[in-house]
């Protein structure tokens, strides 16, 4: 239950992310930084999945273990 609250979380601030446009925005695209500034974002997600994932793990063991 809990990882279906966030996933849809993490969903919604995308989508919100992407309803914004400026100048910066325009900046990382005429320079070809986008490419970096997108890598960073996605390692930082991917990082805090596996963090969720295994402190997850690691909480249903603990609560197995003290049944």
């Amino acid at each position: 239950m809990n990882r279906i609250v966030i996933l849809i979380l993490l969903l919604l601030f995308t989508l919100h992310c992407q309803a914004q446009d400026g100048a910066l925005e325009e900046y990382f695209f005429e320079s070809g930084k986008i490419k970096v500034v997108i890598a960073v974002a996605v390692s930082i997600a991917i990082g805090m999945f596996v963090y969720l994932f295994r402190l997850d793990k690691k909480i249903k063991d603990l609560e197995k273990n003290k049944k």
